[in-house]
């Protein structure tokens, strides 16, 4: 019997571990479509064109994923499956028909909760306690055809976007393993999504990073999980600084200040943001600019034990 082949576009862990996944299983990949790494760019994941390269494989790094000669190539190696692995561009139906078997994405989701971009962090954002990783169809809009399978995680309460997104890798190589052999057989079940049931949400700069000034002290610290780094931290502007707080917690959070007002504070040697629910976030670390922020600093830098957070 033929081994089943496929395209591959791929980035990050996911792209990593489910590439590792066709590999292992035996399915041919004629080529792996990924992305050279940008600029400025924390690089804080594994290298699919590494990977792809031990084994052999042909590689291409396209700003262009559409490239007319990338596509003939592609068309030339009649392959049965396009897989979409946590790759950053979205594919036309030139790709999405181009595979005799059909074209499937993976998601880093509980689909059809968190369609688009950054679902993890999103998913953070709005203290979700659950998320997951989707294998599903794709047609021409994003993260919207039919579901093959898909694996819960859970996020934990002090889970920040690295740890939950380690889960989700596993998630998906879960997702791929099992489904993969329906895939070649033919005998996968789809579902269609529910849309009514999820949004989608798109792309975040780092100035989305911002504190609310009428944050209560948990969506404080669920934005502070989802932007701690390698991501853009979460920040506030206090007395003409820039605050970058880079951990926080909620347990022992106690509030000795009135309630109605964002300020950051330091008492009896720790660090605080009092939020305006009348709670207060500790603050394990937080710097400004290059220089750590931490109690014992607080009042050299602000000149009082407690400063008023600017909007």
């Amino acid at each position: 019997m033929k081994a089943p082949s496929a395209i591959v576009f791929a980035y990050h862990d996911v792209g990593v571990r489910c590439l590792r996944v066709l590999l292992d299983a035996g399915v041919q990949v004629p080529l792996v479509v990924t992305h050279a790494d940008a600029p400025g760019e924390t690089i804080w994941f594994q290298s699919v064109e590494r990977l792809a390269r031990e084994h052999g494989l042909k590689v291409a790094t396209p700003g262009d994923p559409h490239d007319a000669d990338l596509l003939r190539q592609a068309a030339q190696a009649q392959p049965d499956f396009v897989f979409s692995f946590y790759y950053r561009h979205m594919l036309r139906t030139e790709w999405l028909t181009l595979a005799g078997r059909g074209a499937f994405n993976m998601h880093g989701s509980l689909l059809p909760r968190y369609r688009g971009r950054a679902p993890v962090n999103w998913a953070i954002i709005h203290g979700e306690r659950e998320t997951g990783a989707t294998l599903h169809r794709m047609n021409e809009k994003p993260d919207n055809g039919a579901i093959v399978d898909q694996c819960a995680v859970p996020i934990l309460g002090d889970d920040t976007a690295v740890d939950v997104f380690a889960k989700v890798t596993v998630a998906a190589e879960i997702v791929l393993a099992r489904s993969l052999p329906r895939l070649v057989e033919g005998t996968a079940a789809e579902r269609p999504q529910d849309l009514s049931q999820g949004g989608y949400f798109g792309g975040r700069k780092p100035e989305d990073g911002r504190i609310p000034a009428g944050a209560t002290a948990a969506q404080i610290h669920d934005l502070v999980r989802a932007l701690a780094p390698p991501y853009p931290c979460a920040f506030i502007d206090v007395a003409g600084r820039r605050v970058f707080i880079e951990r926080s917690s909620l347990r022992h959070a106690h509030a000795p200040w009135p309630p109605g007002e964002l300020r950051l504070c330091a008492d009896q040697g720790q660090l605080w943001l009092a939020a305006a629910d009348g709670a207060a976030v500790h603050v394990l670390a937080a710097r400004t600019g290059s220089q750590a922020l931490f109690a014992g600093n607080f009042e050299t830098l602000f000149g009082a034990s407690t400063a008023r957070v600017h909007a």
